[in-house]
């Protein structure tokens, strides 16, 4: 039985690691690099780094700070924000990461996705989406709308259509991450996680909402998501990776112990 992964989310902004609710009101917790490496140390699965800001300000990535985590973490690690192209893709890669996560960018040219896939072999690339929902069953049949920049644009597309069409572009794997429950810690949206994993021939990583190891036992028990990403509830410390693992573990969701 395939392991579930456990995946701590660096949002950082100004070289700082970021939370906010609902991509608002983000306080600052501490330095990524020192951050990355208590996780690497500490049991997680993988890792991701997300520049949270340089797609909404049109800026490159910040590709100095994805060489220093290449350098000092011994697991996988994704990276995204502010990928623009296929150079930008292959300078991630070649900083160490191990796969480009791209949102905006695959919405405004969904054919990056087959390139990419193409040159650089589709575990390599992560399609990150921010469904919100959507009252408009003709609009959105499944529930959900698509936004990108940090909720700041609303796109007009269907969540499960485009991570049907984002599959068949050839993405390794989406990342589902609910705007609505996003930094709220009151659990993942099982719904969408569902919704998206029970459709599609690929990893699903749910996003958004994890506060307790509960959460994740949901996500994975009753949403079929193949991983999950957290964030505020370890990077506040009120649980290790090894906390968590060992809670999962019992409730009988098969974990990696140790790399």
């Amino acid at each position: 039985m395939l392991t579930k992964r456990i995946v701590p989310c660096l949002d950082v902004r100004n070289r700082i690691v970021t939370k906010g609710v609902k991509f608002q009101n983000n306080i600052d917790l501490g330095d990524p690099i020192e951050m990355a490496v208590r996780y690497s140390d500490g049991g997680a699965d993988e890792l991701v780094f997300y520049d949270i800001t340089a797609s909404a300000e049109r800026r490159p990535i910040d590709i100095g700070m994805v060489e220093e985590i290449g350098k000092v973490v011994h697991i996988p690690f994704a990276v995204g924000g502010g990928i623009e192209n296929l150079d930008d893709m292959y300078k991630v890669l070649l900083a160490g990461a191990e796969k480009v996560s791209v949102n905006s960018l695959a919405v405004k040219n969904p054919g990056i996705i087959a390139e990419g896939a193409r040159i650089f072999g589709s575990q390599c690339i992560v399609l990150g989406m921010d469904p919100v929902r959507a009252d408009d069953p003709k609009k959105f049949p499944s529930g959900y709308e698509i936004t990108t920049r940090g909720f700041r644009e609303h796109t007009g597309m269907d969540a499960l259509e485009w991570a049907k069409r984002a599959q068949d572009l050839g993405v390794g794997e989406i990342v589902v991450n609910s705007v609505d429950a996003d930094g709220t810690r009151d659990g993942f949206e099982l719904p969408l996680t569902k919704l998206i994993a029970t459709n599609v021939g690929i990893p699903v990583v749910a996003s958004g909402g994890a506060g307790t190891p509960q959460h994740l036992i949901d996500v994975f028990q009753k949403a079929h998501a193949d991983a999950a990403i957290v964030a505020s509830m370890t990077h506040t410390g009120d649980y290790t990776i090894g906390q968590i693992k060992d809670v999962l573990d019992a409730a009988g969701v098969p974990v990696r112990k140790k790399w």
